[in-house]
């Protein structure tokens, strides 16, 4: 059994921002003796079928989830360009009740909450809660933010919310990336900057939810916020980065992580030397991969139900108003006419698309009445 589980990973449909292609991300995690791995894209699902049927093809255990965007306000709200401030949440399903609800919180926060990005608010994600794992995400994540800003009293006040919406599926992250190592290799005192602040907020966001953990009893999880696969991959990942900010990649006051190519799919015994103090923050990633336990059906059509009166299914409601449909329209109909009919009946409710023709004549019923031509 893996003593440790990759719970914050983006793949190439984090765009622009992710590059692993997922039958290679599942390879890599099965190499390195990893029976689960999670799929946290940035405030997108579009790759959960792909990475779910993958995954259990090579025999991993896949953990669908999301790393959205929680806004401090509603998500209705449209804050003045540059006052606009989103936090990173991970979001993992326990099951199937945790996928759903997970796709109700993805597509209200593109329908209703989109601005600059797919957003979520509190009120949002605690009505579809269930089911759900919770992790406080990166430094961009509100616990992080609150505490870099330098408030520990509110940065407690805002995990403790957490922890009464998920309960004991609440868990602080932890990450550490070795700026430190990459400091002195930089050749240009800018990037040295950028790397010395990176290295100084890691640290403190890292010592700051290490005491919450203490203070209010909330596990810890290990990540490493990967984006990509390899360390050698770091240069076609910033490639992309600077495609989605418009920099060159010679530019060094952008965006930048290149510097410290540490953002990759570790192994269970790199994580356990960059957590040495702390093992239960590796242990738990396993426990929350033991919790998760998804099962989808895939290859089955799901329509919206009709109204129909009790004690009455789709199919023989269509039969019955083909038949009546028939004799009013056909009154004179013969044997050949009547046998292609149960015909077409049988192959429609034998491929279970009866409620989709029940609502389809519905809705031209409604076009013809209000003089919509069809």
């Amino acid at each position: 059994m893996s003593k440790f589980a990759h719970l914050h990973v983006h793949t190439e449909y984090s765009l622009l921002d992710g590059l692993s292609k997922i039958p290679k991300l599942i390879t890599h995690i099965k190499d390195n003796s990893m029976d689960a791995v999670a799929i946290t894209d940035h405030g997108v699902m579009y790759g959960s079928v792909e990475f779910y049927k993958e995954a259990l093809k090579q025999g991993v255990k896949p953990i669908i989830g999301m790393e959205g965007y929680i806004t401090p306000g509603k998500l209705t709200d449209r804050p003045a360009r540059g006052q606009v401030k989103n936090h990173h949440i991970i979001l993992l399903a326990k099951n199937l009740e945790g996928y759903q609800n997970l796709m109700k919180i993805s597509s209200i926060a593109h329908l209703d909450g989109y601005y600059y990005r797919p957003r979520m608010d509190r009120e949002l994600l605690a009505k579809y809660s269930k089911g759900i794992i919770c992790t406080s995400a990166c430094p961009m994540g509100e616990v992080g933010q609150t505490l870099l800003g330098g408030s520990y009293g509110d940065a407690k006040k805002v995990a403790s919310w957490y922890m009464d919406t998920f309960k004991d599926d609440y868990y602080l992250e932890i990450q550490r990336h070795e700026f430190e190592k990459w400091i002195d290799k930089a050749t240009n005192q800018e990037i040295k900057t950028h790397l010395t602040e990176m290295k100084n907020d890691e640290s403190k966001w890292n010592e700051g939810v290490i005491k919450l953990s203490r203070d209010l009893g909330i596990p810890l999880i290990a990540t490493n916020d990967a984006h990509y696969i390899k360390p050698e991959d770091a240069i076609a990942q910033d490639a992309l980065v600077c495609i989605s900010t418009g920099k060159t990649m010679g530019d060094t006051k952008r965006m930048r992580y290149i510097d410290a190519p540490t953002f990759y799919v570790r192994s269970p015994e790199e994580m356990e030397k960059l957590f040495p103090d702390v093992p239960d923050a590796l242990e738990n990633t396993v426990k929350i991969a033991d919790k998760c336990n998804l099962e989808i059906t895939l290859g089955k059509w799901y329509f919206p139900k009709f109204s129909l009166p009790e004690g009455v299914t789709a199919d023989d409601e269509l039969m019955r108003q083909s038949r009546e449909l028939l004799t009013e329209k056909v009154p004179d109909y013969g044997k050949e006419t009547k046998e292609r009919l149960e015909y077409e009946l049988d192959i429609i409710c034998k491929k279970g698309y009866a409620p989709y023709f029940l609502i389809v004549k519905d809705m031209v019923k409604w076009a013809n009445e209000e003089g919509i031509i069809t």
